[in-house]
């Protein structure tokens, strides 16, 4: 893959830097790592979903953090007692820790999350703040009259 040179676009712009650091990363692998499978969907307008497969996992096991844009999800199982005393023939269902980052747009919010089934969904919402939103403008009509009175009185 190649590599992008962002520096002129560093030395033209100002307070991109957050943008310009993401697609940086971006373009560099992620080591391979895709434990655990995820889905990201959009359930609304402003309204998204990540469903995260982490069976075997429970509400202890997994921790989610919010923080500067980055919503973070980890996994990590307690050793119990009764683990060491069983003989796997075949382990297909991974119980190994995963620290999994998701980069989260402006205004994104986390909404909540819920494990059900296996799959952790976190619900996410985009809050556009009332400064950023659309308005109208209305658009009031000039006394045309008042502006001919002066019009007529400097000429004088």
């Amino acid at each position: 893959m190649r590599h992008v040179d962002f520096a002129p676009l560093y030395r033209s712009t100002v307070g991109f830097d957050r943008l310009f650091s993401m697609l940086d990363n971006m373009s560099q692998p992620d080591n391979g790592q895709t434990y655990p499978p995820y889905n990201i969907e959009r359930t609304g307008e402003n309204a998204y979903r990540i469903t995260m497969a982490v069976a075997g996992f429970g509400e202890s096991d997994l921790s989610i953090e919010s923080r500067e844009n980055t919503l973070t999800v980890k996994g990590e199982k307690a050793e119990t007692e009764g683990d060491n005393e069983v003989e796997y023939l075949h382990r297909g269902i991974a119980g190994r820790a995963f620290e999994r980052r998701f980069q989260l747009a402006d205004h994104v919010e986390v909404k909540g999350a819920s494990l059900k089934n296996g799959l952790l969904h976190v619900d996410l919402v985009r809050v556009i703040p009332e400064a950023m939103k659309p308005r109208k403008i209305e658009i009031s009509v000039a006394d045309n009259s008042n502006d001919s009175k002066q019009i007529e009185a400097n000429a004088a």
